[in-house]
């Protein structure tokens, strides 16, 4: 199987993505770490395509994130898609609280990037800003995805409220392990 975790900014895309690739033990392919380089600079997009396309050529595989610039490459390639269609209650104050964590324990991401508080209140490329103006316009692109012929092949599962994303990684599991828990 080949998933595709999506859904707007602070929807807990990575979360859930890591935790369905330790379940169904294949790779995780955080999009984000392949994107963006030094300085939160856009790699060039050969420089973002190639590694996501051998990223995703084996049989199992999980990946997050919205970029349009490999849809074509990923959604012809998955199985399903998993759409965390959360409301603003729930992904804002989630967004905020990881910005300013972020932003206060100076966390290194990919290739040394930093969230800097600066940045997260003070500036255009806000990723506060960034979900909020474009929370709306995500939904209505997933939904017109999911109802688009070129991906009727993908098996959706939408997601509403964190305890829907709990109950799906656990009928993710292996029937064992979910016998125990």
């Amino acid at each position: 199987m080949r998933f595709l975790i999506v859904g707007t900014s602070g929807a807990g895309k990575s979360t859930l993505a890591q935790a369905l690739a330790r379940i169904m033990d294949c790779p995780y392919i955080e999009l984000d770490q392949l994107y963006w380089g030094p300085e939160w600079q856009p790699v060039p997009h050969s420089s973002f395509e190639n590694p996501v396309r051998e990223s995703t050529a084996g049989e199992c595989w999980v990946t997050d994130g919205n970029y349009s610039a490999v849809r074509d490459l990923l959604w012809s390639r998955a199985t399903h898609v998993v759409w965390l269609n959360f409301g603003r209650t729930t992904v804002f104050p989630r967004l905020l609280c990881r910005t300013i964590s972020r932003g206060i324990l100076r966390t290194r991401l990919s290739h040394g990037n930093r969230e800097s508080l600066r940045m997260a209140f003070l500036s255009r490329d806000s990723i506060l800003l960034w979900s909020y103006t474009t929370f709306a316009k995500n939904r209505i692109k997933f939904a017109k995805l999911r109802e688009d012929p070129h991906y009727a092949h993908l098996q959706w599962t939408e997601i509403t409220r964190p305890s829907e994303a709990k109950e799906f990684l656990k009928s993710c599991m292996p029937d064992k392990t979910r016998n125990h828990e």
